[in-house]
């Protein structure tokens, strides 16, 4: 009942609007997934029993244009099925807002946004919006973008306190940074796509009882992207540098990307990435491991999130090899990826001996259906072939069990309403 205040109050407010709006759309997406989790993000212990679950979200989109305005909000709920009794008086999660920005237009090449938003750049490696995740990732963030025709520099800002406080907090800050700045140049020549991030991070850590600093991480790099005719292919580099926990930071990241399409329907992509990390004997204070930082990781070195997907930080580095097949046909598409991970450091087994550095090999097939305009089924089945070495990483017993993840999911996204003046 609350939702539906909430919802009538806000449709009701814009309605009323309407006299000065040029535009004014309502939109709703409703996505149950089914997850089979045997093995999902390390491998499965013996003793231990696969887990299954239904998670679903629900977003109510509102987007308004009035002349230079433009405002939006998104308003979600994300829940586990089972996770609230049938007879409960009140969510677990509630209604919680997933965007909620205003942009104003000082000219055709300047927008100013403000609020907070999705910060999505290029392959989304850097900064993505992670849909794949229910909750999203969205910024409380300003954003200033100048954008002439085949250019855009956007620059970016954002704060975060835990409250109003009055003083400054004995704690740390419990979110994953305090501060953010950022400068993204995208420029287009022809054939080839080029762009520059300079991103400049600041987190918040407790160096002595009561005494908090702010060490700031810096990750620069480049995006390039070329396409033509039935070639295509990209190339990533990032460096970081800065602190991080009083700590110097001195990591790197490289990732290539080469396709050919060979008919309407059929697709193929060669791609590598190495992501630095440290050696296990190695003492030495700097921290040598590169931080995807806001990606969308999921996005990447497997789909059963092995790898940046809230773990491996601060570890091995990490070396993927991988082949993506793609192939559509009418509402039809299927897709297979192989993964071949090595670690690019030294690896040590309990008597400090270098093991190999092969960690296994990952087989992702996902497939997706359009059932009408705003009706989508897609589904995948994973498995991961994992080594002693990954075994090693993950600290599990026995890595030759089967590591395997099913899914399917539906997505329903139709128009509620669009009022126009």
């Amino acid at each position: 009942m609350k939702v539906l205040k909430i919802t009538g109050l806000i449709v009701l407010t814009m309605i009323n609007l309407r006299a000065y709006a040029q535009e004014l759309d309502a939109n709703l997406q409703l996505r149950p997934r089914y997850e089979y989790r045997n093995g999902y993000k390390t491998p499965i212990a013996n003793g231990e029993n696969a887990a299954s679950f239904v998670s679903q979200r629900s977003r109510l989109n509102f987007n308004f244009q009035q002349e230079k305005l433009k405002l939006k909000l998104t308003l979600q709920n994300i829940r586990t099925w089972g996770d609230v009794a049938t007879t409960s008086t009140a969510d677990k999660n509630g209604i919680a807002v997933f965007e909620a920005w205003g942009q104003y237009e000082f000219s055709p090449n300047w927008t100013a946004r403000l609020g907070r938003q999705v910060i999505s750049y290029d392959n989304q490696r850097i900064f993505g919006e992670i849909d794949w995740a229910q909750q999203g990732q969205s910024h409380d963030a300003a954003v200033f973008s100048f954008h002439p025709k085949n250019h855009q520099l956007d620059l970016g800002f954002a704060l975060n306190a835990n409250a109003e406080n009055l003083l400054e907090p004995k704690m740390p800050y419990n979110t994953n940074y305090k501060s953010m700045q950022y400068v993204w140049y995208h420029s287009s020549f022809g054939k080839i796509n080029t762009s520059l991030l300079a991103l400049n991070t600041g987190y918040e850590f407790e160096k002595a009882i009561e005494n908090l600093e702010v060490d700031y991480k810096q990750t620069i790099g480049t995006y390039l992207t070329f396409k033509d005719k039935k070639w295509e292919g990209d190339l990533g580099l990032y460096g970081q540098t800065g602190k991080s926990t009083d700590k110097k930071v001195s990591a790197w990241y490289a990732g290539a990307n080469l396709g050919y399409t060979f008919t309407d329907f059929f697709k193929a992509t060669l791609g590598y990435e190495f992501l630095s990390g440290k050696d296990q004997d190695d003492a030495s204070p700097v921290i040598k491991s590169f931080n995807p930082v806001f990606g969308t990781n999921h996005a990447f070195n497997g789909l059963m999130d092995y790898f940046y997907v809230g773990n491996h930080q601060n570890s091995v580095g990490l070396q993927d090899a991988y082949l993506k097949l793609n192939y559509s046909v009418k509402k039809w598409q299927f897709n297979l990826v192989p993964h071949v991970f090595n670690a690019p450091n030294k690896v040590l087994d309990a008597s400090n001996k270098k093991m190999d550095s092969y960690l296994g090999t990952e087989l992702d097939f996902t497939s997706g259906y359009t059932v009408q305009k705003n009706i989508a089924v897609s589904a995948g089945y994973s498995q991961m072939f994992a080594s002693k070495t990954l075994e090693r990483i993950k600290n599990v017993s026995d890595a030759s069990n089967t590591n395997n993840w099913v899914w399917i999911m539906v997505s329903f996204s139709p128009r509620i309403f669009t009022l126009k003046q």
